[in-house]
């Protein structure tokens, strides 16, 4: 196996944007609370005739667009998502029919918020069996589809977004517009710890035996104990950052930046404490975003290179925790 590259990248954000004041209108909050517990600012909601796969199709049309790949020549088309269109059919499936992509396998990965670094690891996995494989990762979320709008201490938090990335094994290859240069996937680490999956869930699967009829309950929403994931996320994304670097013979010094999943400003600034990294070496777009799952290390990677904070020779290491209990990170090499 030669080297793995993320050869094109591609964003997608909704239009409607939703500032802390617009919810005031909707919920018993206020911007200074939400700013000084979250960090968010805004968040985008997705259009009432726009899915998930939506959003997934236009940021994958950029990424391959980025990579100078047709749609084709895709083998695999992997969705990270843990709020799809549908039980079944799978989101990658209906993504691949919307950009023409037949005939390359689809299936959809759900780690929660850690979903984009579990593809990562699901795509060098398949690039290790099959080196000629270009493969397709979006990660995509219609978070605000399946939020309860009278419980303020979550509807406050996410956003819907997608971002997708090709990776390919072999050189780096032509410039791009996105990315300062093609990012070798050095290496990936997940984890999970399924003691804990209590701690956040999303409804409407088929724990619940509902009937034609029934109305829907509190759990078909997104229900999460935010202390103890506070807790946990802090432990697990510093933890698994300090294990990635050790395995690589690296330390934080090596690192140019750091760009964490996006749910939290205290859980970012706490991690950055506990690892004793440089403010200005963690990005941080939360501000603009809120939480949005699977999508939020690509839109960061997307708004980092965009910002110039990704340059060509910059080490970056990712890191994300999600519902599960899961978490992982990754090592890229611009």
């Amino acid at each position: 196996m030669t080297a793995i590259h993320i050869q094109g990248l591609g964003t997608y954000v909704p239009e409607r944007r939703i500032t802390n004041v617009d919810l005031m209108s909707r919920v018993d909050t206020n911007d200074e609370w939400i700013v000084s517990r979250t960090g968010i600012k805004a968040r985008h909601m997705l259009a009432e005739d726009e899915n998930g796969s939506d959003a997934a199709a236009k940021a994958a049309l950029c990424a391959l667009e980025d990579a100078g790949i047709e749609a084709g020549e895709i083998t695999h088309v992997l969705a990270a998502t843990c709020t799809p269109d549908y039980l079944c059919p799978s989101t990658a499936c209906i993504l691949s029919g919307k950009i023409g992509s037949h005939g390359a396998a689809a299936f959809d990965l759900n780690a929660a918020c850690t979903g984009f670094i579990y593809g990562l690891e699901t795509a060098r996995g398949l690039l290790a069996a099959a080196p000629d494989a270009k493969i397709l990762l979006v990660g995509t979320e219609a978070f605000t589809r399946r939020l309860n709008w009278n419980d303020r201490t979550t509807c406050i938090l996410f956003g819907d977004g997608a971002a997708a990335v090709v990776l390919t094994n072999g050189e780096a290859g032509r410039p791009r517009k996105r990315l300062p240069a093609a990012a070798r996937l050095r290496d990936v680490r997940c984890g999970a710890d399924g003691r804990q999956y209590a701690l956040l869930t999303v409804g409407g699967g088929t724990a619940r035996d509902y009937r034609p009829g029934d109305p829907v309950q509190d759990d078909f929403y997104l229900q999460m104990q935010g202390r103890e994931v506070y807790k946990l996320a802090v432990r697990s994304l510093s933890a698994v950052c300090e294990e990635i670097l050790e395995r690589n013979g690296l330390t934080l010094d090596d690192i140019d930046l750091f760009i964490p999943h996006q749910a939290n400003l205290r859980i970012i600034e706490a991690v950055g404490d506990r690892l004793k990294l440089a403010a200005d070496k963690i990005f941080v777009n939360l501000d603009e975003y809120g939480n949005t799952s699977a999508a939020s290390i690509p839109l960061g990677i997307g708004d980092a290179c965009a910002q110039a904070r990704i340059l060509p020779g910059s080490r970056v290491l990712l890191s994300a925790f999600g519902g599960g209990f899961t978490w992982g990170a990754a090592l890229l090499e611009f």
